[in-house]
């Protein structure tokens, strides 16, 4: 019985393994390019969040040239928002390094910044 109740019980992982020590956004960061105005931040973090999702969509089936280009793409809108963990880890593979520990490295931090997002948005 004790084993079913762990598989359906969420995981407890509040203060979870995260990609670095940073906070996924810089809220510092996002209110000065939005003058602090708290609706234009979501509605930012939410476009950010589709615009991430999408761009690991593309990663996934492009070649090493379109990786470049297209980390490049969301590398800048990262650093648009504040989201470094992201930049940080798109700007790896713009750079060339284009292995799987680095795709990984990508995706984690997108997800990290994505829950992060949606946590802020509830």
């Amino acid at each position: 019985m004790a084993a079913l109740s762990i598989a359906f019980e969420a995981p407890d992982n509040h203060g979870g393994n995260a990609v670095t020590a940073r906070k996924p956004i810089d809220f510092a960061h996002l209110a000065g390019q939005t003058k602090g105005d708290k609706d234009i931040e979501i509605a930012v973090l939410q476009l950010f969040s589709r615009q991430a999702r999408s761009v690991l969509q593309e990663l996934a089936v492009a070649d090493q040239a379109s990786m470049r280009v297209i980390s490049g793409r969301l590398k800048g809108s990262a650093d648009a928002v504040g989201a470094y963990n992201v930049s940080a880890a798109a700007e790896a593979l713009e750079n060339g390094q284009c292995d799987s520990a680095v795709l990984a490295k990508l995706s984690a931090a997108v997800v990290e910044a994505e829950n992060f997002i949606l946590k802020l948005c509830r």
